[in-house]
């Protein structure tokens, strides 16, 4: 598979739609500051809706991308064959020093091959090179996706941004020294 990464145009992010967000999730992590509790059972996502506006829509995802790019994130995007396949959003200096990756998202039957690993290592080089010192995520509490981010250096924190919390209480809220 030939991938291409690139920086994407604001106009671009309404192709979100093309990515196959369908995971297969058995377990989950409840966050306790910074301790991790591993709950089992049946937590899988299905494709995201074409029709509506819910928070598991396609028009859901991209306004959430528009608002990113609005508050100054930048955003990239791999391709395969012409179809995006990646998607990841870096908002610089939501505080002094820190960046937020505010959005990433791989395709099934993409995932496994370097595509997160490309996109979120550009944005934390975008990041740092703005003067960014330290990168926070709040993470999907899925087994696959937590293990993807401990895996890429970052750390659960016991302190998240008061917003990112309030945002998504249910995920796993970590942070990154980018100078590492």
């Amino acid at each position: 598979m030939t991938l291409e990464y690139r920086r994407l145009e604001s106009s671009e992010v309404a192709r979100v739609g093309e990515i196959d967000r369908t995971e297969r999730i058995d377990t989950i992590y409840v966050q306790h500051g910074v301790e991790l509790e591993a709950v089992t059972g049946e937590f899988s996502a299905p494709a995201w809706l074409t029709n509506g506006t819910g928070e598991h829509s396609v028009a859901h995802q991209v306004d959430e991308c528009e608002r990113h790019l609005a508050a100054g994130g930048i955003a990239l995007g791999a391709f395969s064959d012409g179809r995006l396949v990646g998607i990841g959003i870096v908002v610089p200096h939501v505080r002094d020093a820190v960046a937020q990756l505010a959005y990433l998202h791989v395709s099934d039957g993409v995932r496994g091959r370097g595509v997160g690993v490309r996109l979120t290592t550009d944005l934390e080089r975008i990041a740092r090179d703005l003067g960014d010192a330290t990168i926070v995520v709040s993470a999907t509490p899925s087994a696959h996706t937590v293990g993807f981010y401990l895996a890429r250096g970052y750390v659960p924190t016991a302190s998240p941004l008061p917003e990112l919390a309030e945002l998504e209480p249910d995920d796993v809220h970590m942070e990154k020294r980018l100078d590492d």
